[in-house]
């Protein structure tokens, strides 16, 4: 059986490109996968899977017509907050394939915010057509139940993600503490400001060696730099391509301070401790599902040294999760490989 998978893929974004890794590894054997992709050389080459340019259509078209299983491949996919046409381009993709008589799974979706009701409409017509459904939060599973729908709901694929080790991390001094933020409108230059302030006067009190860790070039490269250029102490840039080593650097890290949603997950998984800086209702939700301490960005405290007292007392006392906690997450994960192998 052939599936086309349909995600954020080939655009630098390691969360995304973590949502890949996981989706493939949780597909049974005799599934074959083709993936949609900003970048089907790169996506080919790394990740051993057939691929196709996703904003090419008769590429597109032909993949549909060779498969028989269409597969939303996880993630904040379905959300008109940050792009009005995003969604139609993944909404119309799976009212196409199920014209076309194809299986088709909303897997491991994050649905929502959906502000305009055109959107919530769509989304509705599509998910009452699906063979199967999973998400991976509470506030998705409850707006998909309004539609009259039961899906699997499980922790975010990635806490199952299978991590590689990171060549010469334990070289680098310790002990390391992970940073990683990017560029939007809520981080404000002020809080940028706030934030590099906080982490110079962390650094000073802890000596720890800070890796910054950008999670999409585009987005968090240039902020990295910025912090990386004022901090006095020892630094490291690290920029990886691999997912599974984004997570497996985790392994080596005492604390994590960070934006992205994924970013806190790997580090969660790693038994890092983690304190959060939300910028999207689902890294709040992630906060409240497994206790993380931070600040909504714009509740974020305009003095420094507020800051980075809290990050003191957290790297100092903080607890990271229990391997029982992990275990139970990762666990509870694999749910997203039982519906595949339910469909397929």
């Amino acid at each position: 059986m052939r599936a086309v998978i349909c995600g954020y893929y080939g655009k630098g974004n390691a969360g995304d490109e973590a949502l890949l890794v996981s989706l493939v590894q949780m597909l049974p054997k005799r599934i074959t996968p083709i993936v949609l992709s900003g970048n089907p050389a790169q996506t080919s080459k790394r990740y051993g899977v057939e691929s196709c340019d996703r904003r090419s259509a008769f590429p597109v078209l032909r993949a549909l017509k060779a498969s028989e299983l269409f597969i939303w491949g996880g993630g904040s996919l379905i959300q008109d907050v940050t792009s009005f046409a995003s969604p139609f381009y993944y909404i119309g993709l799976m009212a196409l394939a199920q014209q076309r008589g194809l299986k088709t799974i909303a897997w491991a979706q994050g649905i929502g915010p959906l502000k305009r009701s055109i959107t919530r409409s769509m989304t509705k017509r599509v998910l009452q057509g699906c063979t199967a459904i999973s998400v991976r939060d509470r506030v998705s599973a409850a707006l998909v139940a309004e539609w009259n729908l039961s899906p699997i709901l499980a922790p975010d694929p990635v806490w199952a993600m299978e991590a590689k080790p990171v060549q010469g991390l334990w070289d680098l001094p310790a002990p390391r503490v992970a940073v990683n933020l990017r560029s939007h409108p809520q981080l404000t230059p002020q809080r940028l400001a706030n934030l590099t302030q906080a982490l110079i006067d962390f650094q000073k009190a802890t000596k720890t060696c800070i890796l910054l860790v950008p999670f999409q070039a585009s987005q968090d490269l240039a902020i990295a730099r910025s912090i990386a250029e004022q901090l006095p102490g020892e630094r490291h840039l690290i920029s990886l391509e691999d997912p599974r080593e984004l997570k497996g650097l985790f392994r080596g890290v005492e604390m994590a301070i960070g934006m992205r949603y994924h970013s806190l997950i790997m580090a969660a998984a790693e038994e890092c401790r983690c304190f959060a800086l939300s910028y999207d209702p689902k890294v709040s939700r992630l906060m409240e599902e497994i206790n993380l301490p931070g600040w909504e960005l714009e509740d974020l405290p305009n003095d420094p040294n507020v800051i980075s007292t809290a990050w003191l007392e957290h790297y100092v006392n903080g607890e990271s999760l229990t391997p029982a906690q992990i275990r139970s997450l990762v666990d509870r994960a694999l749910m997203h490989r039982e519906i595949l192998a339910k469909v397929c």
